[in-house]
């Protein structure tokens, strides 16, 4: 017999679509380029601030949402693969495509900070390295990107092949949050914490203005700094 339970929070729910849109908007306005570029580093900025929540999101949030509970340890890899896993939330090897997918991500935006386009586009902390290097980053981040179609077309193809033979639905539950499941592990997660909440989300923004509004940049390098100081004080 199932149950039906309350698997996936709203808040993981929202970064997860949230993150859909902002990597097909980052992929257009990055394809289109021109006028649309500078939309493409803000889009990046979303990313970021997308990505800083999840990692806070991993540790704070509820249940299915930590990384302790789905993180692809090789004795749940082995589990799986001889059919004795019985979780309810990622499974080993959907987990290890969530990492993936996160991790190139996160190599995308990183680069992006230092990367620039050779004609109008530089990134918010390219100040900090030189040309040279910028170049090599902005390489990383092409082929990075390169990388990321190629898992977000195993994720998909996944995705279809839970819903076609397996007859498991795995996008209903990121919308709804709920999920069938045998009714020996039907339990439901605990409530969002509000505070919790709120505490992932200022982090994770003033972390990205900072980066934007060059005042890491200018933490970063000590001249710039000095030269801030010196202005402040009259010298």
């Amino acid at each position: 017999m199932k149950e039906t339970v309350h698997i996936w929070d709203w808040p993981l729910r929202l970064f997860h679509w949230l993150l859909v849109a902002a990597v097909v908007g980052a992929y257009v306005t990055g394809k289109l380029g021109g006028d649309l570029t500078d939309w493409h580093g803000r889009i990046g900025g979303l990313i970021l601030g997308l990505l800083i929540f999840r990692i806070i999101w991993g540790f704070a949030g509820t249940t299915h949402a930590r990384f302790a509970n789905f993180f692809p340890t090789f004795g749940r890899l082995a589990a799986y693969f001889k059919g004795n896993w019985h979780g309810v939330g990622h499974n080993p090897v959907g987990a290890l495509s969530v990492l993936a997918l996160l991790a190139v991500l996160t190599v995308l935006v990183v680069t992006g900070l230092f990367a620039n386009d050779d004609i109008a586009f530089e990134g918010p902390l390219f100040s900090l390295i030189d040309k040279s290097l910028s170049d090599k980053l902005s390489g990383i981040h092409a082929l990075a990107l390169d990388v990321l179609m190629g898992l977000l077309a195993l994720h998909l193809a996944a995705i279809a092949f839970h819903q076609l033979v397996k007859k498991n639905n795995l996008v209903l539950p990121m919308l709804t949050g709920r999920k069938q499941v045998h009714k020996a592990q039907a339990s439901s997660i605990p409530a969002v914490g509000a505070l919790r909440f709120l505490m992932t989300v200022v982090i994770s923004s003033t972390l990205v203005w900072s980066i934007w509004s060059g005042n890491v940049a200018s933490y970063l390098n000590p001249v710039d700094s000095l030269q801030t100081a010196a202005v402040r004080l009259g010298w």
